[in-house]
């Protein structure tokens, strides 16, 4: 005689492991505010990474050149008062 609840959760411990064990861990995505242009590395298929430090699209494209990536607008960018601010902030005594 086979219990009911056995089985349940039977089932849902293999669900439980294989939701932990099949993900790949995922790569934050940043976009710093202060760069208008970001390069766009491709590491495979769905596999793709951001890197936001460039101040045009040529930069980006230079860098861009004879690999797998492509340069998008970063649609974060605060704009030159959002570059000038992260530069000048300082800590604050108390």
């Amino acid at each position: 005689m086979k219990l009911p609840h056995a089985s349940a959760g039977a089932t849902a411990l293999i669900i439980l492991a294989a939701a932990i064990a099949l993900p790949a861990p995922a790569r934050a995505q940043t976009y710093d505010p202060s760069y208008p242009v970001c390069l766009q590395v491709y590491q495979g298929i769905a596999d793709f990474y951001f890197e936001c430090h460039y101040r045009t699209m040529a930069q980006c494209a230079a860098s861009a050149s004879g690999r797998s990536a492509q340069c998008v607008v970063n649609p974060y960018y605060g704009g030159p008062k959002a570059a000038r601010d992260k530069r000048q902030k300082r800590p604050q005594a108390y």
